[in-house]
């Protein structure tokens, strides 16, 4: 069983606005992560947020403000403790995502080489991970990749990555939406 993780914890600074709720083709680009991971997965949940237009939510941990660590955090201790062999993440704005993501991304622990908050994690992960987010070390994707010696994937395409308004706004313009 896999377990789908959107890392929607985000502070949004440079959107100006929750980039979770923010609309591309019509559909918040929360629901566009949702439905992607859901595809993979047998339960989605959302990470970093209190609630979720009808989704599952799970607090980040230890706490808020950790970046994407925070929400690979709390999915992998979920896994845990209901019994996920994996957890898929994406980030809330990972537009475009492969068709065979989880195919690229297996065996875990993996992440797309271009935005790593892509990843397919193993609840072996979870231990490093937390000494990790409790230490004084930096606390970044890489720094977490490297130290469960995640495998980086290279595609022949780069996932978008939604950090403000204009970027967007260029999507809907390259997509003729």
């Amino acid at each position: 069983m896999i377990l789908g993780v959107v890392l929607a914890g985000g502070q949004s600074t440079r959107f100006g606005s929750d980039k979770a709720l923010a609309k591309f083709g019509g559909r918040t680009l929360l629901a566009r992560a949702f439905d992607t991971l859901s595809g993979y997965c047998e339960l989605v949940v959302v990470a970093g947020r209190e609630r979720g237009p009808g989704h599952r939510c799970i607090p980040d941990w230890p706490n808020a403000g950790m970046g994407p660590l925070g929400g690979i955090a709390a999915g992998l201790r979920l896994a845990r403790d209901e019994g996920y062999d994996s957890v898929l993440t994406c980030g809330v704005d990972s537009v475009g995502l492969p068709e065979n993501l989880l195919e690229l991304l297996s065996p875990a622990p993996a992440y797309l080489e271009s935005q790593p908050v892509v990843g397919h994690w193993s609840p072996g992960t979870l231990d490093p991970l937390e000494a990790l987010l409790l230490s004084e070390d930096k606390h970044s994707m890489l720094a977490f990749a490297s130290a469960v010696r995640a495998k980086p994937v290279k595609t022949g395409t780069k996932p978008a990555n939604i950090n403000t308004p204009a970027d967007l706004a260029a999507m809907e313009q390259d997509d003729g939406i």
